[in-house]
C-alpha cells in the first residue's frame, strides 16, 4: 500500500532547483565561473518540463480513478446506506 500519490511534477521541480543550486554553488566555489543570466534557460525549462510532468500526472491519476470507479459495483447504493430518508 502506497503513503502517498507519485507525483512527477514536484520531482522535476525538486531535481531543476537543485540544478540551479549546483550552478550557483560551482560559482561560488570557483569551479567554474557561471553568468549571473545562465540560470534563467534552466529555470524556464525546468519549470515548464514540471509543469507538463505534472499534467501527464494528472491525468493518469485521474483516468486510473475513473477506471476504478466505472468497474467498482460492490457498494450498497446511495439510497439504502441509511444516510437519507427516503419518502
Amino acid at each position: 500500500m502506497l503513503r502517498h500519490e507519485f507525483h512527477p511534477g514536484r520531482l522535476v521541480t525538486g531535481a531543476t532547483a537543485l540544478a540551479v543550486a549546483a550552478l550557483y554553488a560551482g560559482d561560488a566555489t570557483g569551479d567554474w565561473q557561471t553568468p549571473w543570466y545562465a540560470v534563467f534557460p534552466v529555470l524556464v525549462f525546468g519549470l515548464l518540463l514540471a509543469g507538463t510532468a505534472g499534467w501527464a500526472g494528472y491525468r493518469v491519476r485521474r483516468r486510473r480513478a475513473d477506471q476504478a470507479a466505472s468497474t467498482d459495483s460492490s457498494g450498497a447504493p446511495a439510497s439504502t446506506s441509511g444516510s437519507h430518508a427516503m419518502r
